[in-house]
């Protein structure tokens, strides 16, 4: 039902309305971790120069176990191999653990985004 790799959006709690990849899950109930955007990157047009195209692409990662409930999967998919190994259920033991999973998240996503693949991951729920 709830595949790594899958695009869902978050339902309930402080990141209700924000996309997020499902990562791995080892425990017996049904919960994902995932790896979210807190703050999508800002719209570019083609006259900004590179400086502000740079600063505008930033995009702020979040890391969360979170129930299944709280959860609705879409069709889309983000593969991200390094994912899996940036985000694990160890990365949530310790605060500085954390801090270095959000930051590989971070690289990822930027890399991601600024590939131009998976457009859709990257821009804002309207609703």
């Amino acid at each position: 039902f709830m595949k790594s790799g899958k695009v869902a959006v978050i339902l309930n709690g402080r990141y209700a309305g924000k996309k997020a990849v499902i990562g791995t899950k080892e425990r017996g109930y049904g919960y994902a971790i995932v790896a979210g955007i807190e703050r999508y990157p800002l719209k570019i047009t083609k006259n900004m120069g590179k400086k502000r195209v740079a600063k505008r692409s930033k995009v702020k990662p979040f890391i969360k176990v979170i129930n299944y409930n709280h959860l609705m999967p879409t069709r889309y998919g983000l593969e991200l191999e390094s994912l899996k190994s940036a985000v694990t259920v160890d990365s949530f033991k310790e605060p500085s653990q954390r801090k270095d999973a959000k930051k590989a998240v971070k690289k990822l996503f930027e890399e991601r985004y600024n590939s131009g693949k998976n457009k859709w991951f990257f821009t804002k729920l309207r609703f």
